[in-house]
């Protein structure tokens, strides 16, 4: 049996561009050692939740690493997990933005965000403010996290099937009233709706944004609420897959999905290098495979980043950059599985999409089929054919050695896809 790696370039696929001759960045870039992957292994596309479907990068994960939407806690739990604090299915969870408005005859629109450095001091104060409220028996707690970024931790039985008060297009739709998704979860909307409305009114008067005005700056008058969830108990990554190891990311909420599912999180910030930061992870991987891992996960946002540009000569060009880090790649001694969560294309009018992203797989007795360069239309010809989130972790476990069995039942955990590394033996 071998270990498992994963190479996750976050947002990786694209849509065709005119400027790059009808092709996508991924196959317009100059990619010796993509092309020589794929060349070696089996290939095809994969769509983080389905055809079409355009998921968050959350949701995409979730699905990817073999847990089903039932089981999703949502992205503010992950946030809190990622920032170290305890979580309690007692609680309900969201993500709180605070933003500067403008008043508008059809609503209130979000027109910008604090900036890096220069306004920090001031969103921690006006977060602050708002701590600790209580409405109709909720209490509202803010943790602040970065930027007027925070977790808000709801408790005295909250629901969170809550509709989101950021619209994410702010230049499209108002900040929205925040909506019940069940009838049970009118009371929990009701309050949410309430404590907006409170917010906005303590932010207007407050001494910091009187401050801000009279140094003509824009004041923040309101936190938006988004990602709800609740903490759910779900088997361990070792009791679905039967795998230990570790997840490799920047991102908070990605520290926190590991932690969530009992993989190790490793802090990999990224820097003014993609190549460099590739070269990094990388490196961890060869550790963390020494050190006896049995899955290793590495994501890097910067294809995503790039993507996020709409100018799809960046991406194109980050693609390349990162190419002759995949040289270190581990194929001798692991399963590598090199894909995307979703597309990021370079397009204006969307932040994710549902199109296909190219997935490889290398590694120790994996075929070669007839792909012979990396890109959406050529993987789409490989031997895997069109796969699903949910396909990636039987996939790797079939490849790697280590598929469960279908007519064993060995285990108590459900939805297990690899043969279980905890067992009861009968003494």
């Amino acid at each position: 049996m071998y270990p498992i790696v994963v190479v996750m370039l976050d947002g990786l696929a694209d849509r065709a561009h005119e400027s790059l001759g009808g092709r996508t960045a991924n196959e317009a870039a100059r990619t010796p050692n993509l092309d020589r992957l794929a060349a070696r292994g089996s290939c095809g596309v994969i769509y983080g939740v389905g055809p079409g479907r355009a998921p968050s990068s959350e949701v995409a994960h979730w699905s990817m690493l073999g847990y089903r939407p039932d089981e999703f806690p949502g992205r503010a739990v992950f946030e809190a997990l990622g920032a170290g604090q305890e979580i309690s299915p007692d609680d309900v969870f969201a993500y709180a933005a605070l933003r500067p408005t403008e008043h508008r005859s059809d609503g209130i629109w979000l027109t910008g965000r604090p900036r890096r450095g220069e306004d920090e001091d001031d969103a921690s104060a006006l977060v602050a403010a708002c701590d600790a409220t209580e409405v109709d028996g909720h209490r509202f707690t803010l943790t602040h996290l970065r930027r007027g970024e925070a977790v808000l931790r709801i408790s005295g039985g909250a629901d969170h099937r809550i509709t989101d008060s950021d619209a994410f297009f702010r230049d499209r739709h108002p900040v929205l009233r925040p909506q019940p998704l069940v009838p049970e979860a009118a009371r929990t909307a009701a309050a949410a709706e309430h404590w907006t409305r409170g917010v906005i009114e303590r932010l207007a008067s407050h001494e910091v944004n009187d401050s801000r005005r009279v140094r003509g700056l824009p004041p923040f008058t309101v936190i938006t609420l988004k990602w709800w969830g609740r903490p759910s108990a779900v088997p361990s990554f070792l009791e679905r897959h039967g795998l230990q190891g570790t997840l490799i990311a920047a991102s908070p909420f990605l520290r926190g999905l590991a932690r969530a599912v009992g993989l190790e999180a490793l802090d990999a910030p990224e820097g003014e290098s993609c190549l460099r930061d590739l070269e990094g992870r990388l490196e961890l991987v060869r550790q963390r495979l020494e050190a006896g891992d049995t899955f290793v996960f590495s994501h890097l946002k910067a294809t995503d980043e790039a993507g996020h540009t709409k100018d799809p000569r960046v991406k194109q060009r980050t693609i390349e950059e990162l190419d002759p880090a995949l040289a270190a790649l581990p194929l001798e001694r692991a399963i590598v599985c090199l894909t995307g969560d979703h597309a990021t294309p370079a397009f204006p009018e969307v932040i994710h999409s549902g199109d296909p992203v190219p997935f490889i797989l290398a590694g120790p007795g994996v075929r070669s089929d007839r792909v012979r360069r990396f890109g959406e239309l050529d993987c789409a010809e490989g031997i895997l054919g069109h796969l699903r989130g949910p396909d990636m972790m039987p996939v790797l476990l079939n490849a790697a050695d280590r598929p469960l069995f279908l007519g064993s039942r060995p285990t108590p955990f459900d939805g297990a896809d690899g043969y279980p590394a905890i067992l009861e033996p009968l003494i």
